[in-house]
């Protein structure tokens, strides 16, 4: 089964499976009304929390590593990470969000990932 994805070498073949992946993930997961979908996106530098409503199609909430507040605290990109996890639960619970759909968006679960996913289940949010 083809996913339209070019087979590449070195840096561009880890781009090419973590688009796969990201493909594979979103065939099986929306994001609805009671349960939206927390998405995750991840750079060298940044990290990028949303919680979407797939129906309406609506950013419900989200949080940087770009927000005034994590973007001058010191530590590693761990550490910043588990701060939008917290700052999104903080903000999806704001908004009325109990539990979330949880998409990596082709990331590995690992490292911050999920230590976003982990702050965010501490802060309150269920997936």
């Amino acid at each position: 089964m083809a996913y339209g994805v070019k087979i590449a070498k070195g840096d561009a073949r880890k781009r090419a499976a973590t688009k796969r992946r990201h493909i594979r993930i979103r065939k099986k997961i929306s994001g609805t009304s009671e349960r939206p979908r927390l998405v995750v996106t991840r750079s060298n530098r940044h990290m990028v929390a949303q919680v979407v409503d797939d129906t309406i199609g609506h950013t419900v909430a989200s949080a940087s590593s770009l927000d005034v507040s994590i973007r001058g605290a010191e530590g590693a990109k761990g550490d910043k990470a588990k701060q939008v996890g917290a700052l999104v639960a903080e903000r999806a619970k704001a908004a009325g969000v109990e539990s979330v759909v949880f998409d990596r968006g082709g990331n590995k679960y690992a490292g911050r990932v999920a230590a976003l996913a982990d702050a965010a289940r501490e802060a309150g949010l269920k997936f």
